[in-house]
């Protein structure tokens, strides 16, 4: 179990599904993970709704805001990562080609963020923590555990992600498909690969942790949601890629977790 009072600057840290849908969000994922959620107001009549696994925070979910609704995006996950500085950071993701898409602003006392778009099009948070570190539980059944970029240019994303954070990648050997292991310092902080076909957007796919991956997917078209693809045999596990009842695409890993 991977209890957390802190994070590296570069590590993943924190994933919020933006939803077109909040309450029914909140039924679906508390009835897969058994979630519960403690409903935080952020503005009139809004609410940023704080999930808890186990009494651990581990993830939220928010209303998608209307100019996105008024414009078609479908409901999605966020993923975050945790930074010094989140202006240095946007300062140099512009400079090594990204769009800074919203700049960095307080969230309340709680830390502040920024909207980033890589060169290819994927987007990602950078996180600069107060007195909100992110999840306090990941690499467990019910939270947040790696995190996967479906990119066209592998070698082009490398060389964006590594100026911006410091990452270093190894090449999986032996995969029928490139792979590339990220690593943030000496640990494993997510993956690199092309789009599984034509037509799939560059983006960040958040994986949260099963126990029993075929029951897992069960329960996600039990509960309105659709699995994508799997359950797909690793070697050191299992996944499967699904969406939420919104359309919201994550992912399933059930195997051995890090600490």
């Amino acid at each position: 179990m991977g209890l957390r009072t802190s994070y590296a600057p570069g590590t993943f840290s924190w994933a919020d599904l933006a939803s077109t849908d909040q309450q029914d969000a909140k039924r679906f994922y508390s009835g897969l993970f058994g979630w519960e959620a403690r409903d935080m107001p952020v503005g009139d009549g809004v609410f940023y709704s704080i999930m808890s696994a186990d009494g651990r925070v581990v993830a939220a979910i928010a209303p998608q805001p209307q100019a996105q609704r008024d414009a078609g995006v479908p409901s999605s996950w966020q993923s975050y990562v945790t930074v010094t500085s989140a202006d240095e950071v946007a300062q140099r993701a512009s400079a090594a080609g990204g769009h800074v898409h919203a700049p960095p602003f307080d969230v309340f006392d709680a830390g502040r963020m920024g909207v980033i778009q890589d060169p290819q099009g994927a987007f990602f948070m950078v996180w600069e923590p107060r007195l909100n570190i992110g999840a306090e539980l990941v690499n467990a059944p019910g939270a947040l555990c790696w995190n996967e970029l479906y990119v066209p240019d592998i070698d082009a994303a490398q060389a964006f992600y590594g100026g911006v954070f410091g990452w270093s990648f190894t090449p999986m050997e032996g995969m029928g498909t490139p792979y590339v292991v990220i690593s943030n310092g000496e640990r494993d902080n997510g993956g690199m690969l092309p789009p599984p076909m034509a037509g799939i957007p560059p983006h960040w796919l958040a994986y949260f942790g099963t126990e029993d991956i075929d029951a897992a997917l069960a329960t996600v078209t039990g509960l309105g949601g659709s699995v994508k693809r799997g359950p797909i045999d690793i070697g050191n596990g299992k996944i499967g890629v699904v969406a939420d009842p919104q359309g919201a695409m994550f992912a399933l890993y059930d195997g051995r977790f890090d600490e």
